[in-house]
């Protein structure tokens, strides 16, 4: 064997060879891709050169013919230069003609883990002009390309004849067998000067069955990510709208903005007719969107909803995104439609949840501190007329605006964390939030003022310093020192007042204007405990708590928006303020105490658990005294001595998990809130369950028990096939609220996906359907709408 380095002197017809071979092999192999017109990037990129680069030839014999002016390397050729390897029986170099020409099992692999075979390649060495015969590729993303020849001249100009495309792997053990889905065409010409590649006289096949014929088509250059044409269409059904087609053209006016048109017709309900425009700059971007359509069949909605009483329905919303500098961010997301549900019915993209916040924002972070403002609305999207007693989008608060702010410094404060909080929320209102029965009409024993008409200004600090010492025995012991602040100012529009259940008339008195100030001393106390036994760990942690502070004050005097939502459990039960928000206050002397466990056993299981239970020692219970909302109504902190919290959970290595959270009476143990959720994962199946039980509050606006259990379940039948289902039950009004299944296919080129997904609410007779369906060809096309 005749082996030569560039460290050697050799010829320049030899390196020429080399170069010419790996570099025209490449470039006349790398234009098939465009078939998937995704990212091309790896393929395309042109690889430079570096003139200093080591050349290694290999190969059992090297002729120089000077009568010819050849150079020949043949028997087990190897060629190896910047990057590139080239692999073939015989490679010979024509000095005359400046041509490359290599024989017999061609392999060329790029930098970039492309490969490429051939048994003969005949190109200049310029990359003007060459031949290729019995191509096929192979490249980094598991795309696959095959021709019968394929010719370059004009350095522009690429032809394919008779090749095929795919991303598809073939099968291992059945190379020859089709493999699933594959382009095929006549000719493929790929044009370098408008960066596109046309498809002639081709069929789109599907395990080796033609199933649609195209005379010519056209698509992106590999180069070109965003390309003006027709987009792939997507189809969707339901109940109220029929059978929806949507088509969409885009428009790439520019490397940084483009415009997107769309038009989904729909057979019970018309055309719909979409728009969004999206512009990217240095420091962000944002986009424009608008829908319209008017409505053909109204009547085809539940008589008496918002749906069926209007024609003419549209949406515009605009979002964006910018970035100031490293720590400072602005943007937007707001909606406007015609009326309050149009986005929900048509399920537009980003804008079909049943709450949408709309909202400026500005926000810093640097390190642990930082800074949030944000002015916002709700747009609570339902069916409900605005006469309905349960219609909620009409009171909804304008936040202009809410600010937070967090600061804690770097270095320890007498060693210990020192933090500083502040919120200041102004809100407005033109139609109270006000409610005399709950959501299914039943009337509350109580009024609830969810939201005041007219303006509410809050202005709110906190600061809090706390230091943890270890003693000799490990104990550990925290002392908590925290001082809170509010200025409150409100301008309520009308007097409050109405006829409860029992008859008699409750009046609300809000106060125009108030100062409240929170001072807390507190102590928390830990004492774990470490046992080791021959096959497992143990930890158990006593914890106890107190919180010596002042009084709440104006309690049932002023709004409540922000703490609403309460829930005494487990892990609630050692915080210092247990509201969810500042418009409470959590006031009085109150004690916490409880009982960690964690173990870890070494045959694969896991358990963790925590018991506990808090007390009202001096002072005012905070939860006793009823505000607007009742929030504190029936949670468990409502006495003296609370009901008892509790959580625990097991898992193990074999795919296992349950948990269960719950409170218990204090006297009799009887359960009145309690959560359970399993799960199990084998190889091919999954399976959770979930059910959860909360007694009744009625002045908290729910007169009856609540009571629901979910189910999951996935099978996975074989690597590529799977079928799942979900269901939730309602057991208290008898009904399935949701019901679904779906039946999914995915390997390394196509995916499937149909789905079905039925919904009802409590006490309705009439459930909604919804229908998905999905084929995703990959690097080609997405054709319909997963569920």
């Amino acid at each position: 064997m005749r082996q030569l380095t560039s460290g050697m002197k050799i010829s320049n017809s030899l390196r020429a060879l080399a170069l010419g071979t790996a570099l025209g092999c490449s470039l006349g192999l790398s234009t098939y891709y465009v078939a998937s017109a995704q990212d091309f990037s790896a393929m395309t990129a042109t690889h430079k050169t570096d003139p200093n680069a080591r050349m290694l030839l290999s190969a059992d014999e090297l002729v120089y013919d000077r009568d010819a002016n050849t150079v020949t390397a043949q028997g087990n050729v190897q060629i190896e230069y910047d990057g590139n390897r080239i692999v073939a029986r015989k490679v010979v170099y024509n000095q005359k003609t400046n041509r490359v020409l290599a024989e017999g099992d061609v392999e060329v692999v790029q930098p970039d883990g492309s490969k490429y075979y051939s048994q003969q390649i005949d190109m200049t060495d310029d990359l003007g002009e060459g031949f290729v015969n019995s191509l096929r590729a192979e490249t980094p993303d598991n795309t696959r390309f095959a021709a019968v020849s394929a010719e370059r001249s004009g350095g522009q100009m690429t032809v394919f004849n008779r090749g095929a495309y795919t991303a598809c792997e073939p099968c291992y053990y059945k190379p020859d067998r089709d493999v699933l889905w594959q382009i095929k065409a006549k000719k493929i010409i790929w044009n370098g000067a408008t960066k596109t590649m046309r498809f002639e006289n081709s069929h789109f096949e599907f395990f080796g069955m033609p199933v649609a014929w195209f005379p010519v088509f056209e698509m992106p250059d590999p180069t070109v990510k965003r390309k003006t044409g027709v987009l792939t269409p997507n189809f969707v059904y339901t109940n109220d709208l029929g059978l929806g087609i949507r088509n969409s053209y885009f428009w790439n006016l520019a490397p940084n903005y483009d415009f997107t048109l769309s038009a989904a017709g729909y057979t019970n309900q018309g055309l719909l007719t979409e728009g969004e425009w999206r512009h990217r700059l240095e420091t962000g971007s944002y986009n424009i969107r608008f829908a319209h359509i008017y409505q053909v069949n109204p009547d085809d909605f539940d008589h008496d909803s918002i749906d069926s009483v209007n024609d003419n329905r549209y949406m515009v919303a605009t979002k964006g995104d910018f970035r100031i500098n490293s720590s400072w961010t602005y943007g937007w997301n707001i909606l406007a439609q015609s009326d309050r549900n149009f986005s929900r019915t048509y399920d537009l993209e980003g804008y079909k949840n049943d709450v949408f916040r709309s909202q400026i924002y500005l926000n810093g972070l640097a390190g642990r501190n930082y800074f949030d403002m944000r002015f916002y609305h709700f747009e609570v999207q339902d069916s409900m007329l605005k006469d309905n007693p349960s219609e909620r989008y009409t009171r909804q608060p304008w936040v202009l605006p809410r600010i937070d702010y967090s600061f804690t410094p770097d270095e320890a404060v007498y060693g210990g964390e020192f933090t500083f909080h502040t919120n200041l929320q102004s809100i407005y209102r033109d139609k109270a939030d006000f409610a005399f029965a709950d959501w299914q009409g039943r009337p509350l024993n109580t009024a609830r003022l969810a939201g005041m008409s007219g303006t509410d200004f809050r202005l709110t600090s906190d600061v809090e310093w706390k230091r943890s010492l270890i003693s000799q025995g490990g104990l550990v012991f925290t002392p908590i020192l925290a001082l809170r602040g509010d200025g409150i100012g409100t301008d309520a529009h009308g007097e409050y007042g109405g006829y409860m259940a029992d008859g008699s008339y409750s009046k609300m008195d809000i106060e125009s204007g108030a100062f409240r100030g929170i001072a807390t001393a507190g102590l928390d106390l830990r004492y774990p405990l470490l046992f080791t036994a021959g096959n497992s760990t143990h930890v158990i942690e006593p914890i106890a708590q107190i919180f010596i502070r002042n009084n709440e004050q104006y309690t049932g005097r002023l709004p409540n928006e922000d703490a609403q939502s309460f829930v005494f459990d487990a892990t609630t039960l050692f915080e210092r303020d247990k509201f969810s928000g500042y418009d409470r206050a959590e006031g009085g002397t109150r004690s916490n105490v409880g009982l960690r466990y964690s173990g870890n056993f070494n045959n694969g299981w896991s358990l963790y658990g925590l018991a506990g239970q808090s007390f009202q020692l001096f002072g005012k219970n905070s939860f006793n005294a009823k505000d607007f909302v009742s929030v504190g109504s029936d949670s468990g902190l409502e006495s003296a001595r609370s009901d008892y919290v509790a959580m625990i959970g097991a898992s193990n290595e074999h795919g296992f998990a349950i948990a269960s959270r719950g409170r218990f009476d204090d006297e009799t143990g009887s359960i009145r809130r309690g959560e359970v959720e399993a799960s199990q994962t084998w190889k091919r199946v999954s399976l959770s369950s979930q059910y959860a039980y909360i007694e009744s509050q009625p002045d908290y606006g729910y007169a009856q028990d609540r009571q629901e259990v979910s189910l999951y379940g996935n099978y996975k039948f074989t690597d590529h096939w799977s079928i799942h289902a979900n269901s939730s039950y309602d057991l208290v009004s008898d009904t399935f609220v949701r019901l679904g299944t779906g039946l999914n296919y995915l390997d390394e080129c196509f995916g499937f996906n149909l789905g079905y997904q039925q919904t009802r609410n409590p006490w309705e007779n009439e459930p909604s359907h919804k229908f998905g369906f999905l084929l995703s060809f990959r690097t080609v096309a997405d054709i319909g709408k997963a569920m």
